[in-house]
């Protein structure tokens, strides 16, 4: 389901479900980073499809994992936790270990957990071996950290692999490339639906700092390749133009309203207040030149301004 604008959800949710959102688009991405970015061999001829992410125990609680992916046809040969970390969180040190003894007892098979963390001090944090209280084991989480994310600011590249190239620009869309990243990764939501491509423009635009998105717009860099881009600029292109107007059409107005107000004061009308407030305010240029071609010959105010 498409996400909507950028501001429709706070950007941190935003930011949190784009991994995953990515990963269930195109599950074949966890096999192609595990192998090239993180030196780890799944299976390699295996379809691999979404699951349901609910993890039940014996005892009737219920752990939500983010996303699982289930490697192999109707039985299962392989099974991954995908979760991802934005922050530090305590409490993820205990059910994590849980989700992945609780998918193999489910499954019957190996499984393993991938933790996406774009900070680097987070990704830090979740590689830390985590202590299960069984003498000489612990459990140890994979994580795809920012230096595991490739740098795509090469436009084809992001056509090629529009989810890995959003993926790089929440990863390194607050760096010094951001420009560059953000502007590939835009392009390459060019090749997808409109539906997706609109979800995926949300994610990059969470992901960029303000400052690096009004940067790349003025440095002339910006290439314009979807619709959902297009239409964006067209629109703030066209309410500016219509604020330029609006200005230059109230001064106009304003001019016509004080010289309506000096011929008033010639021809020795007592002028309100709260009638000089109505003409300063009027931005009707043809009420005001009929007030101004009537007060010329008029014997009143309210002659002058009917």
């Amino acid at each position: 389901m498409a996400s909507g604008l950028l501001l429709s959800r706070p950007m941190v949710s935003l930011l949190h479900e784009a991994p995953i959102i990515l990963f269930r688009d195109r599950p074949e991405l966890v096999r192609e980073l595990f192998a090239r970015r993180l030196g780890v061999r799944l299976p390699s001829r295996a379809k691999i499809r979404v699951s349901e992410a609910a993890i039940t125990e014996i005892v009737p609680t219920e752990y939500r994992a983010d996303l699982v992916l289930l490697f192999g046809g109707k039985k299962p040969t392989f099974g991954v936790v995908i979760e991802a970390q934005l922050a530090r969180d305590r409490n993820k040190r205990f059910v994590w270990p849980f989700y992945v003894a609780g998918l193999r007892a489910k499954l019957r098979v190996p499984c393993c957990l991938l933790v996406i963390a774009p900070k680097p001090s987070v990704a830090k944090w979740a590689a830390t071996p985590i202590d299960l209280g069984q003498p000489g084991c612990q459990f140890v989480p994979v994580v795809l950290g920012p230096s595991a994310i490739p740098v795509i600011t090469d436009v084809e590249e992001a056509r090629r692999d529009p989810e890995l190239a959003v993926l790089s620009a929440v990863a390194h869309g607050r760096g010094p490339l951001g420009a560059e990243i953000a502007n590939a990764a835009l392009a390459g939501t060019s090749v997808l639906d409109s539906e997706r491509a609109t979800q995926y423009t949300d994610f990059v635009l969470a992901a960029i700092a303000r400052a690096t998105l009004e940067a790349l717009m003025e440095s002339g860099k910006w290439e314009y390749q979807t619709e959902f881009v297009k239409r964006i600029v067209r629109e703030k292109a066209e309410a500016e133009a219509r604020g330029e107007a609006r200005g230059k059409a109230e001064g106009k107005a304003r001019g016509k309203a004080e010289a309506l107000l000096a011929i008033l004061a010639t021809r020795g009308f007592p002028v309100p207040d709260s009638v000089q407030q109505r003409i300063l305010s009027c931005t009707d240029l043809e009420l005001l030149d009929r007030w101004i071609r009537q007060t010329v010959v008029a014997g009143s105010l309210d002659e002058a301004l009917k």
